[in-house]
């Protein structure tokens, strides 16, 4: 691959995720349809079943699922630099705006045309999280297996959300279960195709 090419597919990285950063509120998750469109859609760096890979991995380690996407995108399309060019223009609009505010976020937030506006992103993102899972639904095959998992994942969220349980380690608790029920699914798959 020469240097030049190299430099634009880098370049051309930073501003896809530079836009991504730029235009999407409500983090991590509200920036999931806007990658799926970038990266499947417009670029063709990857497919709906790699999303659902990346979002994956992403989802397993450390840090907010979208700054994970965007390391992984760019260290899959241009290695160790894509990767450093992808992140940075993931967090660098970001940066810049809460900076910028940390200055009068006091008098910012009294404002009621700002109070509102949050109000109406809150919506915002809860429609582009529809969305996202609208489309990845479309890569994940119809077996009991799938509707089992969201059904159990969707009821867990609510019951945490609804009567504001926490407790410590309810991630570690949550991954456990899914790989319990995922080697329960594997095995069962391969006794099925066995016969």
């Amino acid at each position: 691959m020469k240097k030049e090419s190299r430099f634009k597919q880098i370049l051309i990285l930073f501003l896809t995720f530079l836009k991504v950063g730029a235009f999407t509120f409500g983090g991590g998750y509200a920036m999931i349809p806007i990658i799926q469109r970038e990266v499947v859609e417009k670029r063709k760096w990857a497919d709906n079943n790699d999303i659902l890979e990346i979002l994956a991995i992403s989802e397993s380690t450390p840090g907010p699922i979208s700054v994970n996407a965007a390391t992984y995108i760019g260290f899959r399309v241009a290695g160790f630099w894509g990767s450093f060019f992808a992140t940075l223009g993931l967090v660098l609009p970001s940066f810049v705006i809460i900076f910028v505010i940390s200055f009068f976020y006091k008098t910012f937030m009294t404002w009621t045309v700002v109070q509102a506006a949050f109000k109406g992103l809150s919506i915002g993102v809860i429609i582009l999280l529809f969305m996202a899972v609208g489309k990845l639904k479309k890569a994940v095959p119809d077996t009991w297996l799938s509707i089992v998992l969201f059904t159990l994942t969707l009821v867990g969220m609510l019951v945490l959300n609804i009567f504001g349980w926490t407790f410590p380690g309810a991630t570690l608790v949550f991954i456990g279960l899914g790989l319990i029920v995922g080697l329960i699914a594997t095995l069962i798959t391969r006794k099925e195709k066995k016969k």
